[in-house]
This record gives C-alpha cells, structure tokens and sequence, in this order.
C-alpha cells in the first residue's frame, strides 16, 4: 500500500525566517511543493563543493554544518539550510552531516524560484538572511 509522501506543516515552515511572514494559506501551498527525506546518522545531506539544487527543513533529527573541515554549527528541528542554492546554482559552502535519523523536507530550486519570484516580502527576508550568512562568513 502506498502511503502519502509527508509534508511539512505549516507551523514547522513558520519557524524558518524566510517563512514567517507568510499566511496560513501561503505557507500550506508552499508545503505541499516540498517532499520528504530522510537520513541515517554519518549520511551527507549536503557537500561542501557539490551543487546543490534543494532547500531544506529539518524536521526531526540533529546534524552539524563544517566549512574547510571545521564544525561551524548544528542544525535541528525548525532549523533551514541550503538557502545558497536558491538564489544561485554555486557549489554548496558547507558540508551538513546527520549525527542521528533525520528527518527533512526539501524544496527544489526550480519550484522556490516562481514562488519568490511572486512574493517579494519572501525575497526581502531571503536578503536578509544572505546578508547574515555572508556577516557571519567574515567573522571567521
């Protein structure tokens, strides 16, 4: 029996800052265009170098961001990353690891595009988070 691909709720997607401004019926549209992914701890969800064309939001489950080898941070429930490969089709700036069973929804880059493209309150916030990535980057 084929069971429903999960999608992620509403709320989970709320939590992301790209996301909070959006309505209920926006968020709900928006999930429905993300699918279901699932990791075992020491999988590599996203690698340093690579392309990346996907979006994610962890659901459940823990990992850790390293850049040039060194841990930069960690990711758990409600946290996004590969907002990068959004925007621009470069290589991924970080290598993200699964320490446990994770859980996340991934969105593709050519759904995220027109869905931006028509909400520029989700473009503004998508700078904003560039901005923050690229502060942090020149802290190290």
């Amino acid at each position: 029996m084929n069971r429903p691909m999960a999608k992620p709720t509403p709320e989970l997607l709320r939590k992301v800052p790209l996301f909070a401004g959006l309505d209920d019926k926006e968020l709900t549209s928006l999930a429905d265009e993300f699918n279901e992914r699932r990791f075992s701890a020491g999988d590599r969800v996203a690698l340093e170098g690579e392309g990346g064309l996907m979006f994610f939001v962890v659901d459940s489950g823990e990992a850790t961001v390293e850049v040039h080898g060194k841990e930069v941070g960690k990711l758990g429930p409600g946290s996004a990353f590969g907002e990068i490969a959004l925007i621009d089709r470069r290589p991924r700036t970080a290598t993200v690891t699964a320490q446990s069973d994770l859980r996340a929804y991934g969105l593709p880059v050519f759904v995220f595009r027109p869905f931006v493209e028509a909400r520029p309150q989700v473009a503004w916030k998508l700078l904003e988070a560039m901005a923050d990535r690229l502060a942090r980057a020149e802290s190290r």
